[in-house]
């Protein structure tokens, strides 16, 4: 039995996501972690910036790209060939020394960083978890491998929200170029796209920069980071009103 205005959005594994994809998490009762679906190189997959007093930088996890044209972002690997985790952790170490916040954030990265990853989606995961939990966002999260959701961009976001139930879907801003709107609307499913505005907060020295990790955020911010992303945004309970 479908609930009234249960809310499913879904996302492709990202690398040190932007405070964008968690704003868009936070909304739905239920995020999916879409992984069975093609990987495209030089997105925001496999890469985010962070910044200091110098500037911003790029951190890019490396994987093997042979054959990726055709591969699932599930059977993408990592390309363990090459140093990453220590760059990756020290460059964050390097910009964040200083920050408010570094010693309570410095453990999680410092211990996702001395693990060893296989795949894409294994890193991901595991880091979009911990970022959850750390941003105390309580929606509950479902696999793709877990599902096996039928058709391919409208007709598979549409299967996704019979199977799990739902009557809501969020897009990303972006949605509005390529939904089927009507195709949704005869299927009783309603859509919001989701535009978000980014806040400014406090980056010590220089200008702001938006679009960046929330890496950025938490070292700056801590525990005020929640709220910080909601800022001029869409609450879950204007959402709601919004469908009722």
């Amino acid at each position: 039995m479908i609930k009234k205005n249960y809310i499913i959005t879904a996302h492709q594994p990202a690398y040190l996501p932007w405070l964008g994809l968690f704003h868009k998490i936070a909304l739905a009762d239920k995020y999916v972690f879409l992984d069975q679906v093609q990987y495209v190189p030089k997105t925001w997959i496999n890469r985010n910036y962070i910044k200091n007093e110098s500037g911003k930088l790029l951190l890019t996890l490396p994987v093997l790209t042979k054959g990726h044209l055709k591969s699932k972002i599930s059977d993408i690997l990592i390309n363990n060939n090459l140093p990453w985790k220590r760059k990756h952790f020290n460059s964050i170490r390097s910009f964040y020394s200083k920050s408010k916040y570094f010693n309570k954030y410095i453990g999680f990265f410092e211990d996702i960083y001395s693990k060893e990853w296989k795949s894409l989606s294994e890193i991901t995961s595991k880091m979009l978890i911990g970022f959850l939990s750390l941003l105390k966002i309580k929606t509950e999260i479902s696999f793709n491998d877990d599902y096996f959701f039928k058709g391919k961009n409208n007709s598979l976001i549409i299967d996704m929200c019979k199977q799990l139930n739902g009557n809501v879907y969020i897009f990303g801003e972006l949605g509005a170029n390529y939904v089927n709107k009507e195709e949704f609307r005869k299927n009783d499913l309603k859509i919001y796209f989701q535009k978000y505005i980014h806040p400014e907060y406090f980056q010590p020295n220089g200008n702001f920069e938006n679009n960046m990790s929330i890496v950025d955020l938490l070292f700056n911010c801590g525990e005020d980071s929640s709220e910080i992303i909601f800022e001029n945004n869409v609450s879950k309970k204007d959402l709601i009103k919004k469908f009722n």
